[in-house]
């Protein structure tokens, strides 16, 4: 096997130091795509005319939804054995640390976060911004969507540059070698994410700026779970298995925990479109 063949990664973990703070590319790219959604939505709120102070307080709803969301989602799916059988699996579950046998601990990053997690996480953060603002559910579902492929997209990157999540052994050129994990070409699954969901922001903002009276009918957020997850199960069958409990699985876990996301997604988006088209006559 000849891997200079092959796309040989191993970038530093650590993007900068400031002192003695340092910063990870992982947090970077969380950071990164969550202002990028922060700067889209602010957008949306404008051109709908909804007000600065209904807005303001959305970015630390979606911030905190997600993040815990997606935390909870991984321990409870993922590694149930390991963060629901002891204190100390308990106490990481919650906080960014690691503690050792001895009882000394030390900070790591919150290491193991699910999408599928996140992404419950962030719709019941968002019934709650609604019940304290006011604001119509479905319009903010649906502006929430038109954004949600930029903080996708970078999350994935966040996690190419961690060389997790990594993809079966393949001989394609533009294989990866995730030097860190082993010495094997691999398909990079997180680029091929990431490069799906720019394009679902694309394909919404395109779709927004012809049909701006969608907004509000379910169809852009059943759009974004429709597309975000029909690629997750699919993207799956080039993904190695997360957890060994899932080898003997017709589906692993990522794909099971799709299906339902894809079935809400089709049905809103299809019953969204109606509702649009009835706008328009």
């Amino acid at each position: 096997m000849n891997l200079i063949s092959y796309i040989l990664w191993n970038p530093d973990l650590e993007a900068f130091h400031i002192g003695p703070l340092a910063f990870r590319w992982y947090s970077l790219c969380w950071l990164i795509g969550l202002l990028l959604a922060y700067l889209v939505v602010r957008r949306l709120f404008k051109e709908q005319k909804i007000k600065d102070e209904l807005f303001d307080p959305l970015f630390m709803y979606c911030f905190l939804g997600i993040l815990i969301g997606a935390r909870l989602g991984h321990c409870i799916f993922y590694q149930p054995d390991y963060f629901l059988t002891s204190w100390k699996g308990v106490i990481e579950m919650f906080l960014p640390i690691h503690i050792d046998p001895f009882g000394s601990w030390h900070m790591t990053g919150y290491q193991g976060l699910a999408s599928h997690g996140g992404t419950l996480g962030l719709i019941l953060a968002l019934l709650l911004y609604v019940r304290h603002t006011g604001v119509g559910l479905w319009r903010v579902l649906d502006n929430i969507a038109i954004a949600t492929g930029t903080t996708a997209c970078f999350i994935r990157l966040g996690n190419l540059m961690n060389s997790e999540i990594i993809g079966r052994a393949t001989d394609v050129p533009w294989a990866f070698v995730f030097e860190r994990v082993d010495m094997v070409p691999r398909h990079p699954g997180q680029l091929y994410e990431a490069i799906a969901y720019a394009l679902l922001f694309a394909l919404m903002w395109f779709i927004y700026r012809k049909h701006q009276q969608f907004v509000g009918t379910g169809f852009y957020f059943g759009l974004c779970l429709f597309y975000i997850f029909t690629f997750r199960f699919f993207i799956e069958y080039t993904k190695e298995v997360q957890e060994a409990f899932e080898e003997g699985l017709m589906f692993d876990m990522g794909q099971l925990l799709s299906i339902p996301f894809i079935l809400i997604g089709g049905w809103y988006m299809v019953k969204g479109w109606k509702k649009g088209q009835k706008l328009m006559q």
